[in-house]
């Protein structure tokens, strides 16, 4: 009997066991299912609030500006896991914002600015509105690309990011579209301009397509991603191991988080340049910025900068909607118009506000 007994509880056991492991495994399964449920909800919800924020840019600038979304294509996708599937070579496509002032006479030529947008998985939007008033009334044609990786276009244009890759040639293709398609934009009065992110993507196409620019402003630019990924969080870290990116760390494959990096090709500098930083910047560190300035230094270039000491508005700083703000941005329209000549440069910080907010 107790042999009996014995062998009952150990079936007992087993079967419980067995039954335990289905279980598990079909909650786990459930919890998978969830997860892409979830995220492809997440991306949905980013295409909603782009149609959303597209309508208020004719709201914001419609007065001072036409507006207009263009599809053009950059490099083929960087991470393709079957060469062979379908479509797998061709040109990305991609969106982005061409920005015109009402002022203009097509019969003339006009400044083009390269807008990149900041944020890791971000977009342009109309955080932005208030500086893209103040270029349409100094003269500038703008054009914003949404570049690779940027939200609000679903989950494949999610995970086609390309930090410091590809998503450079993106924007710089941006560029060779409004020289293509519009007669009055001058190909020799053009710049780049971009804080955080976009000020990494400045630097890059400084210098990497050197001929292609008269001059270029780098607001809080991430420099070195090396040095980024010591002070990053670990979710941070992850956007850039993850599969559907580089796929190793920084110390996995150090060459290759360098070669995503600007300070580590600031011997190509050619062309004008302005980089801003904070002391107190939440975001990019201000010791990152600071290698960039030297590294640029040390190669013999010259350049601009300023390191403003704890201004509020932290990363933010020169790009928010005080006064002090005001009068950042009047001294970096005044380094751009220097090279690009726009019809109408702003003579005081009282014009400039009025451009922007349409009250001074």
């Amino acid at each position: 009997m107790k042999i009996m007994r014995y062998v009952t509880g150990v079936l007992l056991c087993l079967v419980g066991c067995t039954l335990y492991a289905q279980e598990t495994d079909e909650l786990r399964q459930e919890l998978k299912a969830l997860r892409t449920e979830n995220g492809n909800l997440r991306h949905e919800n980013d295409k909603l609030m782009k149609k959303m924020d597209d309508v208020l840019w004719y709201n914001k600038v419609g007065d001072v500006a036409y507006i207009d979304k263009v599809f053009v294509c950059g490099p083929p996708r960087a991470n393709v896991r079957n060469p062979t599937e379908m479509g797998a070579k061709n040109p990305l496509k991609f969106w982005a914002y061409v920005f015109i002032p009402k002022t203009i006479n097509t019969d003339k030529k006009y400044p083009l600015i390269v807008f990149a947008h900041s944020g890791v998985h971000s977009d342009f939007s109309t955080y932005y509105a208030h500086i893209i008033r103040e270029l349409m009334a100094q003269g500038y044609i703008v054009v914003a690309a949404e570049y690779r990786g940027s939200t609000g276009y679903g989950k494949q244009t999610y995970d086609n990011i390309d930090y410091g890759g590809l998503e450079n040639e993106d924007v710089y293709e941006s560029r060779n579209h409004m020289i293509e398609n519009y007669s009055f934009v001058d190909k020799n009065r053009i710049g780049i301009i971009g804080w955080s992110h976009g000020g990494m993507i400045t630097l890059m196409n400084l210098f990497q397509h050197p001929d292609a620019y008269v001059c270029g402003f780098a607001g809080v630019p991430v420099s070195d991603i090396v040095m980024r990924m010591g002070y990053a969080s670990d979710s941070y870290r992850k956007i850039f191991s993850d599969k559907n990116h580089i796929g190793k760390t920084a110390k996995e494959n150090l060459e290759e988080y360098k070669r995503r990096s600007p300070v580590w090709h600031a011997e190509k500098l050619k062309t004008p340049l302005l980089i801003h930083t904070n002391t107190n910047d939440d975001d990019v560190s201000v010791l990152e910025v600071e290698h960039m300035i030297r590294a640029l230094k040390a190669e013999g270039k010259k350049f601009e900068y300023r390191i403003f000491e704890e201004i509020p508005g932290g990363h933010s700083f020169d790009r928010i909607d005080t006064k002090q703000s005001t009068e950042i941005r009047y001294s970096i329209y005044q380094f751009l118009a220097k090279y690009l000549k726009p019809e109408h440069p702003f003579k005081s910080h009282t014009e400039m506000r009025k451009a922007a907010y349409r009250f001074n």
